[in-house]
């Protein structure tokens, strides 16, 4: 049989796929098939500019070299262990996530939701058997996302996101995001018997919160309040980590180092991969506290270990830097243009949101929808704002093709 007998598929048609499929998501009548760089391509042939990236996930964009060699050499080699024995591409990626950033230890799991979990249940842990605390809280944000399993959906500040699965886990609290007084009440009120709060997590930009980046003040000011009371600070770099935000890390931007930070989307460069790191003061885990089958196996560590050296090789970030400033330039272009129709304009590097005015009468989804048909894929994040997030080696030329498709939807919707 030849290679290309294994990996074709048959046509699938949207219909058929919806009978075998869970309907968990409200997908656009699209189906891809191909990709490379910032393109992909349908089942009819037709290219698209690929701005959505899998989510802020495909780091590299689609059939990059490097990615295919990681994948060719390792499948070639040893695929999946299990972590009852030690594998070199775990450890060389520890390894290089450590010497990168402000950690001193790395778990890996298959997913932000997955590593996220790993980062609530050591702050747990380390409340327990570092501080005593009986009933450990940890405080997050309003509008912030941690992933869709049940602890962090509690996590999670969106009740949207919580409705019809309770009982919610318990031990979570919610503060606005940016709002240094109101924490501040939060953090005495739940610790006026005792001592209570075990953790803050937050997310350095809220992505699916809207694009709203955290305010470099607010942040020194929770690394402050953390390092006086003993509270853990969790950083969940799920979406803005591995470049995204114009520096390896989105913390970086806010000139404070977490105790705790989790990552995965662009670390795998659509490899399902996650991580949670963590310092060493509080590397309280010990063998069976926590696991993950796949998590860490050969492949999954050497593509990402492929994609973090390709970050490193090409200069991504001075790409990252270049491009998200001229990503913004012409959004706020468009802004000047429609000001009856768009809000604000915001971001960091390529993570960039472009808010609708609240009396407008279509919705960021209705842009997305007359975008493909321009031939550009883009993302809400929520009902009024427009996502862009972009692979992190998009082109000058790619984002004026972009840009223009925004602005002719924004005509067609005026």
């Amino acid at each position: 049989m030849s290679p290309e007998t294994l990996v074709k598929s048959s046509p699938f048609s949207s219909a058929e796929f919806d009978e075998y499929v869970m309907s968990t998501y409200a997908r656009f009548p699209l189906t891809l098939v191909r990709g490379s760089g910032c393109r992909v391509w349908d089942d009819q042939g037709r290219e698209y500019l690929d701005f959505v990236a899998g989510i802020a996930t495909c780091t590299l964009g689609h059939a990059h070299s490097a990615m295919i060699a990681a994948v060719t050499e390792q499948a070639q080699t040893l695929v999946h262990i299990s972590n009852l024995y030690y594998n070199t591409p775990q450890g060389d990626l520890a390894k290089w996530l450590v010497e990168h950033s402000c950690a001193d230890r790395a778990f890996f799991c298959n997913s932000g939701a997955e590593a996220n979990e790993a980062a609530i249940k050591l702050a747990r842990k380390y409340a327990h058997t570092v501080r005593n605390i009986t009933h450990p809280i940890i405080i997050t944000a309003n509008a912030s996302f941690h992933g869709r399993t049940l602890a962090t959906i509690t996590a999670t500040g969106q009740p949207k996101y919580q409705q019809n699965f309770d009982p919610l886990v318990p031990g979570f609290h919610y503060v606005p995001y940016n709002d240094v007084e109101a924490l501040k009440s939060a953090i005495a009120d739940l610790d006026r018997n005792e001592p209570q709060v075990a953790a803050i997590m937050l997310e350095g930009l809220q992505g699916e919160g809207g694009v709203r980046p955290g305010d470099r003040a607010y942040f020194q000011t929770v690394r402050q309040l953390c390092d006086e009371k003993g509270i853990l600070l969790i950083m969940d770099e799920v979406q803005v980590g591995m470049g995204r935000s114009g520096k390896l890390w989105g913390y970086e931007n806010l000139d404070i180092e977490p105790d705790i930070f989790t990552s995965a989307k662009g670390l795998g460069g659509g490899v399902p991969i996650g991580a949670m790191l963590c310092k060493s003061h509080c590397n309280v885990f010990s063998a069976g506290d926590h696991a993950s089958t796949f998590g860490g196996n050969p492949f999954a560590c050497a593509v990402a270990l492929a994609v973090c050296h390709t970050l490193e090789r090409e200069n991504l970030l001075a790409n990252v830097q270049a491009r998200g400033e001229q990503l913004r330039s012409g959004l706020i272009q468009l802004a000047q243009k429609f000001p009856h129709l768009i809000s604000d304009v915001r971001g960091w590097g390529l993570i960039d949101g472009l808010e609708l005015s609240s009396d407008s009468t279509f919705t960021a989804a209705d842009i997305v929808k007359i975008a493909i048909e321009e031939g550009v894929l883009l993302v809400p994040a929520g009902p009024k704002v427009l996502r862009f997030v972009p692979p992190l080696i998009v082109t000058s030329e790619e984002i004026d093709r972009a840009i223009a498709a925004v602005d002719r939807a924004l005509t067609t919707l005026n």
